[in-house]
């Protein structure tokens, strides 16, 4: 079945006499770190749910649909992606609004959309359809002069920002924004109107902590810098987190010999702040193994954008890789306590269904455009 899948036509007609060369889609080495991460996340999450044999076998569903999806996303080409982008971004917008008007309320948040046999979160699709939508409107054809432009390119991020923010969820919302602003800089935007942007949010903090952030949030702000100020409250996930790292020491305490996770100190063992749970149990070495898997995947996704035919490949690509390593570093961030606590999943890790998929479907369109690379 495999085989089937992935044999393609890479454009040379097999002489008389030879056999055809059965070729891969996948990008095998992209494929490779992929699945030693996922075979992480099931052995993780074996130990942090309390040997919850039921929790694993939904994980390992979610890991097959997800790996489903990713070689049908293969499959297509740059250019389909871009005739859907609009589409999916308009869809992801409408979805959007569905969560505030329908959506299903969990630990005061109102996230989801319940539609019967599962429910899914729909900000994490403007993971994708963000920079999809912000290459696709950069590439096109006679762009407008520069303030009108950019004015566009603004709005296509600070819709489906505010939307998320009102759910609400910091976390995924700044993900959301990264991804286009990353898109953006790959567009070659200048440093100064970057410097520019930058202390113009630094201004606006103020107006942000008193108009914007909700009380909890700035809490969790504050317990940043001192967690130990509520440390049964919001400083109380930062500490027990840090314990269970540095409990660790350099070769950990062994899979399922966590004290701190196995005696449920850790909130959200597995999802939030399992990466807690993973330092704990396999140590420094451990932790050094999974960085180095992230970063072979971000500089792997780099590689492949550096090697594209056409501008919205490359900035699709380069946009998809930076966007995981900042998912990377705000989960792993507020786990060590160096970023306040906000809702993001270890990816590829945690357990969970939306984001798995979403980031499946990323890697699948990787894939799709190392397929169509220049020589």
């Amino acid at each position: 079945m495999l085989s089937l899948l992935n044999r393609q036509n890479t454009g040379v007609r097999p002489q008389h006499g030879d056999r055809e060369e059965v070729v891969f889609p996948v990008d095998m080495p992209l494929l490779t770190a992929i699945l030693m991460l996922l075979a992480l996340s099931l052995v993780v999450i074996y130990s942090a749910s309390g040997e919850n044999t039921a929790l694993l076998l939904r994980q390992l569903v979610r890991i097959v649909f997800a790996l489903v999806l990713m070689l049908l996303f293969c499959r297509l080409s740059p250019l389909t992606l871009k005739r859907w982008s609009p589409i999916v971004y308009g869809v992801g917008l409408a979805l959007l609004f569905m969560v505030l008007a329908y959506g299903i309320v969990g630990k005061g948040a109102q996230r989801w959309i319940d539609i019967g046999f599962f429910r899914f979160q729909p900000s994490e699709i403007m993971k994708l359809a963000v920079p999809m939508m912000m290459a696709w409107v950069i590439t096109q054809p006679n762009l407008p002069s520069r303030f009108p432009y950019l004015t566009v390119c603004v709005g296509i991020i600070l819709l489906p920002v505010v939307l998320v923010v009102m759910q609400p969820d910091l976390g995924t919302a700044i993900l959301i924004a990264s991804t286009g602003i990353v898109v953006i800089f790959f567009a070659g935007i200048s440093w100064k109107l970057i410097v520019a942007v930058a202390a113009g949010l630094s201004a606006a903090a103020p107006l942000l902590w008193y108009f914007v952030l909700l009380p909890y949030q700035q809490r969790r702000i504050l317990t940043l810098f001192d967690p130990w100020i509520d440390p049964l409250g919001a400083g109380y996930h930062t500490i027990q987190s840090v314990i269970a790292i540095g409990s660790g020491g350099i070769t950990g305490k062994g899979w399922l010999a966590g004290t701190q996770s196995q005696l449920e100190f850790i909130p959200e063992r597995s999802t939030d702040f399992i990466f807690a749970v993973y330092a704990e149990e396999f140590g420094l070495v451990g932790v050094l193994v999974l960085l180095g898997l992230y970063l072979f995947l971000v500089f792997r996704g780099l590689m492949i954008a550096m090697y594209t035919h056409d501008a919205y490949s490359r900035l699709l690509a380069g946009a998809l890789s930076v966007t995981f390593f900042f998912y990377v570093f705000v989960n792993i961030g507020m786990v060590v306590g160096i970023l306040p606590v906000v809702g993001v999943p270890l990816p590829l890790v945690s357990y969970g269904g939306t984001s798995m998929v979403t980031l499946m479907i990323g890697f699948g369109m990787l894939m799709c455009i190392q397929n169509n690379k220049r020589p």
